[in-house]
C-alpha cells in the first residue's frame, strides 16, 4: 500500500460499472491527460473573439448546452467558447513569477525566486491584510450561495469550504486536512466545535469488533469486558494511588515505578497524536462554527511559514467564481498527436493535456464538453494533489429530514452549470481515494480510484 501511494497513478483491478455520470471528486487535480481516437484540433488556437466570448460567458455564468455529438468540432464556435469558459478559475494572491499551487511540499519550486516580503514585516502585514479581505469576501459569497465552494491552500494544510446544499450537507461545512494536535488544540481554545469523522469511524469499528470478541470471550470478567468496550486502552484512573494499593499490601510498592502525570497524559493523547499529518486527521467544522473558523484562520500564526522559501507568503485562495481581490487565471491546455502500436500496426492517438489546479467543477465541465466533441468516447488519466484526496470522505452530515429543494433552491445562482451543480450536491462516495482513471464508451462512464 505504501508503495502504491507514491505511484503517479494507482488504480484498483476492478473498475466501476458503466454509468451516465461519475461521482463528484472533491480533490484538486494538478494535471489531466485526455486521450481519444478523435483529434482535439478544436481545442487549439482559439480566435481572439472565441477567447473573449468564453471569458464573458464565465463571468456571466452563461449556461452552454451542446448537442450529444458535435459534427464538426473544429468549426463549432459554441464548443470552442465553452472550452475557454471551462478553463477559467480565480486565484489570490497573484504573483506571476511564483507557482502558488500546490503549496504543500512546494519549497523546492519556490526556492530561489524573488520574495521581497520575506524580511519585510510591514510588507507581510499588507499582504495578510489584503488576503483577509479576499478570504472574508469568499466566505460572504459562500454564505449567500453565490460561491459554491473554495479552497485555502497553506504550506501545511488545505481547507475546503462548501456552501449549504453541497456534498449532501444542509449547512455550510469546512473540512481541514491534514491537521496536528497543536492546530486542533488551538481551535478548541477558540471555541470552535469540530469533529474528526475518520477517527470516530475507526473508533466505532473497533468498538463493534471488540463487542464481537467479548461475546466469544466468556472467560473474561464483566469488569474487564466493560473496560475494553471502547476498543482502546482503559483510561488511567484519576486517583492513581488507589490503583496501586494492592502493591502496598504485597510490600513491593517502592520497587514498582508508578506512571507520572506526564506519561498518563501522553497515554490519553496517544491515539490523537498518531493521526497527525495523516488523512485520518481530517477535521470537520459545520454551520456557524465556520464563521468562528474564519476569524481563527485570519489570526492564526501557523497559517504562514516563518522560515524557508514560503516565509511571509499568504495562503493560496482558489475559487470557481470571482471574489474581491481575486485574479482571473486559466488552466493551461495543449493537444498532442502521437502514434501507438496496436496489434502490429501503428494507430493515431490524440491527447489533450490540462495543467491545473483543476477544481471539481472544471473536471465535470471539461468531461461534458469532451462527451460531445469526441462522440462519447475518450479516456483520462487524473493526477491528484494527494493531501486533498481525503475531501471525498462521506462526512454523514446530512440530516434525515433534509429537504433538498429548500436547501438547494438558491444554489443555481452560484455560477455553475446545473448538471455540474447536481453532481456536487450528491453525497461523496469515493472515501479517502480519488478518481485516477476515467473512461467513456458509448456515452457511459467507468472509473477507477
Amino acid at each position: 500500500l505504501c508503495k502504491d501511494l507514491h505511484l503517479p497513478v494507482a488504480v484498483p483491478e476492478v473498475p466501476s460499472s458503466p454509468r451516465h455520470e461519475f461521482p463528484a471528486d472533491w480533490s484538486i487535480k494538478t494535471r489531466l491527460l485526455f486521450m481519444s481516437s478523435q483529434p482535439f484540433t478544436w481545442a487549439e488556437h482559439l480566435k481572439a473573439q472565441e477567447e473573449a466570448q468564453g471569458v464573458a460567458q464565465h463571468c456571466r455564468a452563461t449556461e452552454t448546452n451542446l448537442p450529444q455529438s458535435v459534427q464538426e468540432p473544429k468549426l463549432s464556435t459554441e464548443l470552442r467558447c465553452a472550452f475557454q469558459q471551462s478553463l477559467v478559475y480565480w486565484l489570490h494572491p497573484s504573483l506571476p513569477w511564483l507557482q502558488l499551487f500546490p503549496r504543500i511540499g512546494a519549497d523546492r519550486k519556490i526556492a530561489g525566486k524573488a520574495s521581497p516580503w520575506s524580511q519585510d514585516e510591514a510588507l507581510q502585514q499588507v499582504l495578510m491584510s489584503d488576503w483577509s479581505v479576499s478570504f472574508t469576501s469568499l466566505y460572504n459569497l459562500l454564505k449567500a450561495k453565490l460561491c459554491p465552494y473554495f479552497y485555502i491552500c497553506t504550506y501545511q494544510f488545505t481547507v475546503l469550504f462548501r456552501a449549504a446544499g453541497l456534498a449532501g450537507s444542509d449547512v455550510i461545512t469546512a473540512v481541514i486536512s491534514p491537521t496536528t494536535r497543536g492546530l486542533r488544540e488551538a481551535m478548541r481554545n477558540e471555541g470552535i466545535e469540530f469533529s474528526l469523522p475518520l477517527v470516530e469511524e475507526s473508533r466505532t469499528r473497533k468498538q463493534k469488533n471488540s463487542e464481537v470478541n467479548l461475546e466469544t470471550e466468556v472467560a473474561n470478567s464483566l469488569e474487564v469486558g466493560n473496560s475494553m468496550e471502547d476498543g482502546e486502552e482503559p483510561a488511567p484512573s484519576d486517583d492513581d494511588d488507589e490503583s496501586f494499593s494492592w502493591l502496598e499490601e504485597m510490600g513491593v510498592q517502592d520497587k514498582v515505578k508508578k506512571p507520572d502525570a506526564i506519561s498518563i497524559k501522553l497515554r490519553k493523547e496517544k491515539h490523537e497524536v498518531q493521526v497527525d499529518h495523516k488523512p485520518e486527521s481530517l477535521a470537520l467544522v459545520k454551520g456557524t462554527n465556520t464563521f468562528t473558523l474564519l476569524n481563527f484562520l485570519i489570526n492564526c500564526k501557523s497559517l504562514v511559514a516563518v522560515a524557508g522559501p514560503q516565509a511571509g507568503l499568504p495562503p493560496t485562495l482558489l475559487s470557481p467564481v470571482a471574489f474581491r481581490g481575486g485574479t482571473m487565471q486559466t488552466l493551461k491546455a495543449r493537444s498532442i498527436n502521437a502514434k501507438a502500436r496496436v496489434h502490429l500496426a501503428y494507430e493515431d492517438i490524440f491527447s489533450l493535456e490540462i495543467v491545473g489546479p483543476v477544481m471539481p467543477h472544471s473536471l465535470h465541465s471539461l468531461t461534458t464538453l469532451l462527451k460531445s466533441a469526441q462522440r462519447g468516447a475518450f479516456s483520462a488519466v487524473l493526477y491528484t494533489h494527494e493531501p486533498t484526496a481525503v475531501f471525498n470522505t462521506d462526512l454523514d452530515n446530512a440530516s434525515p429530514a433534509l429537504n433538498k429543494e429548500t436547501v438547494c433552491k438558491d444554489l443555481p445562482t452560484c455560477g455553475l452549470h446545473p448538471k455540474t451543480l447536481d453532481q456536487l450536491c450528491q453525497c461523496p462516495t469515493l472515501g479517502k481515494s480519488s478518481i485516477r482513471f476515467l473512461e467513456m464508451k458509448d456515452y457511459a462512464y467507468t472509473w477507477k480510484s
